[in-house]
């Protein structure tokens, strides 16, 4: 039984949808997090519409919070609590990506979801378990969940931005080289990365800048 997610959404500017960003926020945040974003990207994608589900869970550890699985380590739930949140959070969002392209009438190619720390951990598990490839993943300060899995339970390759902080304390900036590794391993032949120098975890401009060129260049904005 999936968990419908409740989500906010920012309109195009042009008042035409003719693609969608997913934000998939991160541990104890929420929509609200990151659909600030929309702001500054809209402005340079004017048919997009831009949408961020409250992860499925509420967080422990933060009042306002959700989070798409347990943590064990910040948490103190078992690997087995973490693996079933995560199989649950990944079949929520599987449902909620299918009811978001049929709503509105989109396409995968349409769609691209962007995702920061917990919600990239997300979107690098469940997109690539998917029958039809998404037009790209944006993936900020996360990881790839279960690499020696992957060759195995991957259906399709979307091309992948990876961005990372070199200072980050709560995800290590090491976790990009892995993830780019795996994926190419896999079989990726497009994956991408971008070092955002000085910063921790967190969204910096630079960072943002190339998740616009990356986003646009797959939309087929000219």
């Amino acid at each position: 039984m999936t968990r419908a997610l409740e989500a906010q959404r920012r309109e195009p500017l042009s008042g035409e949808i003719r693609s969608c960003v997913v934000f998939l926020h991160g541990y104890g945040a929420n929509a609200a997090d990151l659909i600030g974003l929309a702001d500054p990207l809209g402005e340079h994608m004017p048919d997009t519409l831009f949408i961020a589900p409250d992860a499925p869970e509420e967080c422990a550890g933060a009042p306002m919070g959700f989070q798409w699985f347990p943590i064990p380590w910040i948490d103190g739930s078992s690997e087995e609590e973490s693996r079933a949140g995560l199989e649950r959070a990944a079949a929520d969002l599987d449902a909620f990506l299918d009811g978001v392209m049929v709503d509105e009438d989109l396409l995968p190619e349409q769609v691209i979801v962007l995702g920061f720390s917990q919600g990239t951990m997300m979107a690098l598990h469940v997109l690539p378990r998917r029958e039809d490839p998404v037009a790209g993943i944006v993936a900020f300060s996360g990881r790839l969940l279960e690499p020696e899995l992957l060759s195995d339970e991957v259906q399709c390759r979307p091309p992948v931005l990876l961005v990372h902080g070199d200072q980050d304390d709560v995800v290590p900036p090491q976790s990009l080289p892995h993830a780019a590794e795996t994926l190419q391993q896999a079989g990726w032949k497009e994956v991408y990365a971008h070092i955002m120098k000085g910063t921790g975890h967190g969204i910096a401009p630079d960072g943002l800048q190339v998740a616009l060129a990356f986003m646009r260049d797959r939309f087929g904005m000219s």
